[in-house]
């Protein structure tokens, strides 16, 4: 049962890990709390269910399509809707507030397109299930995937934002926006890169749960609550803090719902939150 735990665990963990990335760059970089992130994920996860279900194409093929797809209208968002907010807000600290409201009204945009074009039904496709035999513990093959690609992009990122001088300036301006200037570092255009990097990455996280999740037009908002306590969990802007604090939360769902009852695994998620958030309320990673 501990093995069994630990793998399906990991699994569900990377799947919330890769889910976390693009908001805790969108926060902690751009200074917006994007409240559509959930309804961004799951419209990229219903382009993937059409291009499979309608054109044939493998998802595998479509995540490389939907991933710069989802960086052009991050792009594009941050351009129209939130440039005019961050230029309004100047020093006075209302970006985040402002942002709260703006992409609440985005949520509700998104959603009822979603609804008027894809229906309230539930969702999925039959794509590599079947089971795949890890460590004595069978695992559908389409979750090992999903797990691979946050492996591999989450890693990439990591060591992006670690190693290189492109990372570093992210970084800078996450910890200090104020001073980032001083050096050179233009924070509008980072902050832009910032927000499109994280609806890219929305982009792939919903796409991969295409590959093995049944969903609605309307589960948004717990992908949303899931990307925030992950990264409140990881520190706000930290890659590395938020990789580990989503590979946390899926071991400890995957433990509650087998050890104990599956329906409190939302509970105690909300119980880990509410732990942290007031014993380290800086995340236990820190910022980034």
């Amino acid at each position: 049962m501990i093995m069994t735990t630990l793998i399906l665990g990991l699994v569900l963990g990377g799947t919330y890990a890769l889910l976390a990335l693009g908001l805790t760059l969108q926060y902690g970089i751009a200074r917006i709390m994007n409240l559509a992130y959930g309804e961004l994920t799951l419209a990229a996860a219903f382009v993937l269910v059409a291009l499979f279900s309608g054109l044939g194409l493998s998802p595998l093929a479509a995540i490389v399509l939907i991933a710069p797809a989802g960086y052009g209208v991050g792009w594009l968002l941050y351009t129209v809707m939130m440039r005019p907010l961050v230029r309004r807000s100047g020093a006075s600290g209302r970006l985040e507030v402002d942002s709260i409201l703006a992409t609440f009204g985005l949520l509700f945009v998104v959603q009822g397109v979603l609804l008027v074009i894809f229906g309230a039904n539930l969702t999925s496709i039959s794509y590599l299930d079947r089971g795949v035999s890890v460590l004595g513990v069978s695992v559908a093959l389409n979750r090992l995937i999903a797990f691979g690609i946050c492996v591999v992009v989450g890693g990439g990122l990591a060591l992006a934002m670690t190693r290189t001088r492109w990372g570093l300036t992210m970084r800078a301006v996450a910890l200090t926006p104020g001073s980032a200037p001083l050096v050179g570092i233009d924070v509008n255009r980072v902050a832009r890169q910032g927000f499109a990097l994280g609806t890219a990455l929305a982009a792939t996280g919903g796409a991969s749960i295409a590959m093995y999740q049944t969903f609605s037009a309307t589960d948004g908002v717990i992908f949303t609550m899931k990307a925030l306590i992950i990264v409140i969990m990881g520190g706000v802007g930290n890659v590395t803090g938020a990789l580990i604090a989503g590979l946390a939360l899926g071991l400890v769902e995957t433990f509650v719902a087998t050890a104990i009852d599956p329906g409190l695994t939302l509970a105690a998620t909300f119980a880990i939150f509410l732990v942290v958030l007031l014993w380290r309320p800086q995340g236990l990673f820190g910022r980034g």
